[in-house]
């Protein structure tokens, strides 16, 4: 048998993980007490400058929460004219100047934007590279089937 010596290896874990364990288990969230738990902690990581280790907790409860809220608080996603009208509000863009940023006419983001016309991939692409999305989040969303 080869005994190599103590220590760490690529890929263990600090104690900065464990520590963090400690603080706020890695369990399954049950409930929005859990889920407002765990929010207050990631807010606290967020503003830590992290190592590895943490970084890996941080990224494992990220998941735990990703996945109560995709089960418990699902957000409906918005028809690709008011997704678009949103972004454009929200990063302070006009429709002038996402015409002059893409090429695509006046008259057709004015339309894309009131829902007036669909998307073509272009339009999708163009715009998504401006807002920072991927193009397919202005992709026309499917209607439930009963």
């Amino acid at each position: 048998m080869i005994r190599t010596k103590p220590g760490k290896r690529s890929g263990e874990l600090s104690d900065v993980y464990f520590d963090l364990v400690k603080r706020h288990p890695l369990r399954s969230i049950q409930n929005d007490a859990a889920l407002d738990a765990a929010q207050a902690m990631i807010d606290d990581l967020l503003r830590q400058k992290l190592d590895a280790s943490g970084m890996a907790y941080l990224d494992a409860l990220s998941d735990l929460v990703i996945l109560y809220e995709r089960d418990h608080h699902a957000i409906t996603p918005l028809p690709p004219h008011e997704l678009l009208a949103h972004m454009l509000e929200e990063r302070g863009i006009s429709q002038a100047d996402l015409v002059r940023k893409t090429g695509i006419a006046k008259a057709t983001v004015s339309d894309l934007a009131a829902g007036k016309r669909p998307f073509t991939v272009d339009h999708m692409h163009s715009i998504a590279a401006i807002v920072g999305l991927r193009a397919t989040a202005f992709m026309p969303k499917a209607e439930p089937r009963d």
